[in-house]
């Protein structure tokens, strides 16, 4: 048996739905400008380059239905709804046409993002870290599974807060879909069981104030609510 020197950190994990074992995470990867309009919202050109990935850390993982408290260090919090896919059987350099078969299951998540610090860090040419992979900075719902039907090709996917809907658009729109997504991922590392990965955010994104109630969903894979909360 191993010795620490302090007790591990608890495994950060995810609902499945149906299920009462959860699913275990072992990292966060994320696509960004993966939908046009929200590429050109933020002021770049949609065009189909190849995707570009960023992380946030596993236990930055937090269930729906969380009170978040409002984070540190911003003043421009802002929510991006997103399709999570959930890595079953992992592998290195996947082709696109069987990366569908790494697939445990899809849910819904919010990359919450500090913009502010996002714009400075891009203005300087330095990495998103601290504006992407904060704590608590990715409430994923449950995890539906592919053998019980959850499909990531196409469905509404949207966003409202205090119950006025903010983002919209159907997952038809990503730019680059899911097995093209694994397969470019999995040519810079190796996959494995536990990966989430969350493929980005359609148009209207935007900034949430304590007090806020997110909801969210898309089309055969649930909802997803959190409550800002002050600092």
């Amino acid at each position: 048996m191993t010795a620490y020197i302090f007790p591990p950190a608890p495994q950060p994990s995810v609902a499945v739905t149906g299920e009462t074992a959860r699913f275990p995470v072992r990292r966060i990867f994320c696509v960004g400008r993966n939908y046009a309009e929200h590429a050109r919202e933020m002021g770049h050109n949609p065009e189909r380059e190849a995707p570009f990935f960023f992380s946030k850390p596993a236990d930055a993982v937090v269930e729906s239905g969380a009170s978040i408290p409002y984070p540190p260090e911003t003043r421009n919090l802002h929510h991006e709804i997103e399709l999570v896919v959930a890595i079953g059987h992992g592998g290195a350099a996947i082709p696109a046409e069987t990366a569908l078969d790494h697939v445990y299951g899809y849910g819904v998540g919010i990359d919450l993002t500090r913009r502010d610090l996002q714009g400075v860090a891009k203005a300087a040419g330095r990495p998103w870290d601290l504006a992407k992979g904060f704590d608590l900075s990715a409430p994923v719902g449950p995890i539906t599974p592919v053998a019980a039907g959850a499909q990531g090709a196409k469905g509404r996917i949207w966003l409202a807060v205090n119950g006025v809907e903010k983002q919209s658009g159907d997952l038809v729109d990503m730019i680059w879909p899911v097995a093209d997504v694994i397969a470019f991922l999995s040519r810079s590392v190796t996959l494995a069981p536990g990966d989430l990965i969350m493929t980005g955010t359609p148009a209207g994104v935007g900034p949430l104030v304590p007090g806020d109630v997110v909801t969210g969903g898309i089309d055969g894979l649930g909802d997803i609510q959190l409550t800002i909360q002050p600092a």
